[in-house]
């Protein structure tokens, strides 16, 4: 699963995978339209329904944020 978010990540911006900030936002590397794009792969890759209240910035801050969501949001769904 954590390759998969990475390879999506990959995708909208290579620089996402090598930063090591705390917060992508900041960084000029997502923004609220991506994030909406990502969501939807998300949603598309792994089956399931990201409930808006998910979708907050500090769920998208970092690559390793948006692995734990998806983990947790699959550990639910099983």
């Amino acid at each position: 699963m954590e390759q998969k978010i990475l390879e999506l990540l990959q995708e909208i911006d290579e620089g996402i995978l090598s930063f090591e900030g705390e917060n992508l936002f900041e960084a000029g590397l997502l923004d609220s339209f991506l994030v909406i794009d990502l969501v939807g792969e998300l949603e598309d890759t792994f089956d399931l329904e990201i409930d808006a209240r998910y979708i907050l910035e500090e769920n998208f801050r970092t690559k390793e944020n948006i692995i734990a969501l998806m983990k947790k949001l699959t550990e639910n769904q099983n």
